[in-house]
């Protein structure tokens, strides 16, 4: 693997769905005893996403589903709860779950409860710290019995937490010693900064005598001389006139006995949350706050992660498998290729079907492979209402397809209808057993009618903007079905209806923040419309198969409105509307000169400086980026402030943080100027930049280099340059992937090679059945439907060879990478369970010995 001298790159993606909490604590104070219950999902301390209030319960459900990739690492994936409290006006945590990064896995993509523990501020930690430890002899005429000396040299800290908005750290250097003295020192405060520069050294006698010295917190022990037995190094917020200073993070490393080791290197610790266990701080630190006791009373919350972490090599190791998958294609009987065999042994469908879709569509086959499973699929039945109705890999894929070939499609037909719906906020409820004054019925069903007409007229008459290869799909789809079925003559609307109503518009309106159609938080009374108005679209999609009312209509509360709703000339257009999507597999989109809205959101910026005497301060904005320009007002809905046309944007890329201080910070470079912007989160950072550097990577003028920091104080920070139009210093990034489409042919390889290694024991229990009579005469323990045996063999066993190849270089490089590891490195700091990483991987005994599996370094319990 050495010798092959390539990169490999780490990807991780998560998926969770945040389902239901039960048995919370009710309030002590309010006229209500239940709460108005929300959650944040965090990364370490950095709120990510959050969900909607659902209003007086103590058992709330959420049912909301976030999915992201992960732009940095991050030792807990946690989610708060919060009650709002509007007596109060000010929302209260009412407790947490913390997932540790390294037992994500053991949970994976399985609903589980997890107990909800209380949230400490004294343990809400991360970053970690860079520390050098050394003894070394002292000689001195004055202390006879000082032999040797500890130096402990505070180096530097990375990835702190914010508090209140900013980060003034200094650290607390304290000795224990055996007879309970205590000897503290501090760093001076560095000011403004997560990731400090200290650079401070202090030292401390290895053996003292027990007095009254004004830094010795108590006397315990009757000895007259103590040895050094441990070191604690505390970080702080320095928060002068705001009360006491406020805890980040502490390192604790046992030293009794480590003496004879004159010189140890340096290492980096993970911060750890303040010991439960320690004593009073001396009077030059703050003394710690009261920790609030573990308790298991404060009710639980049921969760569903799905965390995949991917090694990725060049794309020239995956070419066996390729190779295998893509002639899928060309196989003689569709059920002895590699994707059907894997579709058939993979019980989760989903999970396969997105790689394979975003395989084959990098390489221009998605239209012939949906077509060769299809077929296969619609020949085997007898039934043609029950086409695609089964969570099969065909219909799967089918959906991942429309996802990512129909965005901008999706967005376009929607967007408008949804955001007056998000604006308005009317009434819908048709419910009467929903509905406290009933007089209102017929006010919120003319509500509810207004939005599904216009809806329905803006998918009816959005057959033109359908993506091409949606339409050829759906024209391939049309022929299988009234091939196989040519008595039905309505057959060839249902075939594609379960898909574009059933399967694309429905799921988008009902769940529209995974679509990306808003970033707003949606609450009850919409979200209940949203479901109305996704119902009704599920029904267009049965009763074009001329299914009866009762058939599509189970709540008696929908029958208004399909009374007034679902009429024959609607019907006449929704089967001209399928007509017009399926005619051709040729079909050609027209150009339409009205913008897409591509994602929106409110962000930081810092002004341009177009006034010559203006400030250059921060500002929150609204941004719009639509398929024309990128816009920013005061607020939604606002007049543009300034509109950037997308012809203008020379580069987008990161701004490092020592340009301002500030995290989650990116450049849009123009030509007179860049434009400076905040980003909510790392998460919102990675879309953004994404995005734009995508929409403007065919620009002709596009940048070659750009300045990687900022031009301030007459200079640029990254090339010390004192030229303000000075050329750049750092290669601008160069997407490969097409417009609006995020493809990783590579990512997505070692997805499916990831997948086949999990079933492996499947292939090899199919492999073991070969020689046997019985399986050739029943087909029993094969997968149905298996047309030529031989074949099937043939291409099980090739799938085996090259996983096992290509699993032969992942263990390869795992080995390599075990071995360029330093436990105590930047990358592999100590604390938390790395411990036991160090114990497997053979690493310094003597970092072992200093922070090994004690109480000291034990992590925050998830």
């Amino acid at each position: 693997m050495a010798d092959e001298n390539f990169k490999v790159r780490t990807e991780e993606r998560l998926k969770i769905k945040i389902g239901e909490a039960k048995h919370l604590l009710s309030r002590s104070h309010g006229s209500s005893l239940h709460r108005d219950v929300y959650c944040i999902l965090s990364l370490d301390q950095e709120e990510i996403f959050r969900t909607s209030t659902i209003e007086k319960t103590l058992s709330p459900f959420f049912g909301e589903e976030f999915q992201f990739e992960v732009p940095r690492k991050f030792r807990y994936l946690s989610v708060y709860l919060y009650d709002r409290d509007r007596h109060l006006k000010q929302d209260k945590v009412i407790g947490k779950v913390a997932i540790k990064r390294q037992d994500l896995a053991s949970y994976n993509n399985k609903d589980h409860w997890f107990t909800i523990k209380a949230v400490d501020a004294d343990s809400e930690v991360q970053g970690k710290a860079n520390i050098d430890i050394k003894f070394e002899p002292f000689n001195n005429r004055n202390k006879l019995n000082s032999q040797k000396r500890l130096l402990v040299r505070v180096i530097e800290c990375s990835d702190l937490t914010l508090k209140n908005g900013s980060c003034d750290p200094f650290a607390i250097v304290c000795v224990i010693y055996s007879n309970g003295k205590r000897i503290s020192k501090r760093t001076k405060v560095r000011k403004k900064t997560v990731c400090p520069q200290f650079e401070e050294t202090f030292e401390f006698d290895v053996s003292v005598s027990q007095d009254k010295d004004k830094n010795s917190s108590y006397t315990v022990c009757p000895e007259n001389e103590g040895e050094i037995c441990e070191l604690h190094v505390s970080f702080w917020h320095d928060s002068p006139g705001m009360g006491d200073d406020i805890f980040l993070g502490e390192v604790r490393i046992q030293l009794r006995g480590l003496q004879q080791n004159t010189a140890l290197t340096n290492a980096w610790y993970f911060l750890q949350p303040r010991s439960t266990k320690d004593r009073p701080m001396p009077s030059c630190a703050t003394p710690p706050g009261t920790r609030l006791s573990v308790d298991s009373t404060l009710g639980s919350l049921r969760l569903n992660v799905q965390y995949t972490a991917d090694h990725v090599f060049p794309s020239f190791v995956y070419d066996p498998l390729r190779t295998l998958l893509l002639q899928s294609v060309h196989a003689k009987s569709i059920t002895s290729s590699a994707v059907y065999i894997l579709g058939e042994i993979v019980t989760n469908k989903t999970e396969i079907a997105q790689p394979l879709v975003r395989i084959f569509l990098y390489h221009g086959e998605i239209v012939s492979i949906i077509r060769a499973l299809a077929e296969k699929e619609i020949s085997s039945l007898t039934d043609p209402t029950t086409i695609f109705r089964g969570n099969t890999l065909v219909s799967k894929m089918m959906d991942e397809a429309m996802r990512l070939i129909g965005l901008q499609y999706l967005h376009k037909t929607l967007r408008p209808t949804l955001d007056l719906v998000f604006s308005e906020r009317k009434p819908c409820e048709i419910d009467i057993t929903r509905i406290k004054d009933t007089n209102l019925a017929k006010a919120n069903l003319a509500n509810l009618t207004e939005y599904l007409q216009k809806i329905f007229k803006a998918i009816t008459q959005s057959a033109v903007n359908c993506p091409s290869l949606m339409c050829q799909i759906f024209h391939n789809l049309r022929e299988c079905a009234t091939k196989y079925f040519p008595n039905n003559r309505e057959v060839r609307y249902s075939v594609i209806s379960g898909f574009i109503f059933l399967r694309f518009f429905a799921p988008a309106i009902l769940g529209p923040r995974l679509f990306d159609l808003t970033n707003e938080q949606i609450d009850c009374q919409t979200n209940r419309t949203l479901t109305l108005i996704s119902k009704t679209i599920q029904s267009l999609g049965n009763l074009v198969s001329c299914r009866s009312m009762q058939q599509v209509c189970k709540e008696e509360y929908m029958e208004c409105v399909h009374k007034e709703f679902f009429t024959d000339q609607h019907m006449q257009a929704v089967r001209q509307f399928l007509e017009i999507i399926s005619a051709s597999s040729n079909v050609q989109t027209e150009a339409v000169d009205v913008p897409v809205t591509l994602k929106e959101g409110v962000m930081i910026k810092r002004a341009q400086g177009r006034k010559r005497f203006g400030r250059k301060n921060f500002k929150q904005r609204y941004f719009k980026l639509t398929t024309h320009d990128l816009s920013y007002s005061k607020t939604k809905g606002r007049e543009a402030l300034c509109q950037i046309p997308l012809s203008n944007i020379l580069a987008v890329e990161r701004l490092t943080e020592r340009s301002f201080k500030m995290k989650n910070m990116f450049q849009i470079v123009q030509p007179e100027r860049a434009l400076y912007v905040q980003a909510a989160n790392c998460v919102e950072e990675k879309e953004w930049v994404d995005l734009l550097t995508k929409i403007c990577q065919t620009n002709a003028n596009r940048l070659e280099k750009y300045h990687s920091c900022a031009f301030i104080n007459g200079q640029w920070l990254c090339c010390k340059s004192p030229n303000e139009l000075a050329p750049g210093c750092s290669a601008v990034s160069r997407p490969e992937n097409n417009l609006h489409m995020t493809l990783d042919p590579e990512r997505d390889m070692q997805r499916m090679h990831s997948l086949i290694i999990a079933h492996i024991s499947a292939i090899e229990r199919f492999l073991t059945t070969r020689d046997c009579a019985a399986v050739y005469a029943t087909g029993s323990r094969l997968p149905s439907n298996i047309e030529d045996i031989e074949s099937f063999y043939r291409t099980l066993t090739q799938i085996m060879e090259v996983a096992y190849q290509l699993e032969q270089k992942h263990r390869t490089y795992q080995r390599m990478l075990a071995r360029e590891t330093k436990y105590g490195s930047k990358a592999a700091p100590i604390g938390d369970d790395n411990y036991l990483l160090a114990s497997r991987m053979n690493l310094d005994s003597a970092l072992l010995r200093r922070n090994g599996p004690s109480d000291s370094s034990m992590p925050l319990s998830s």
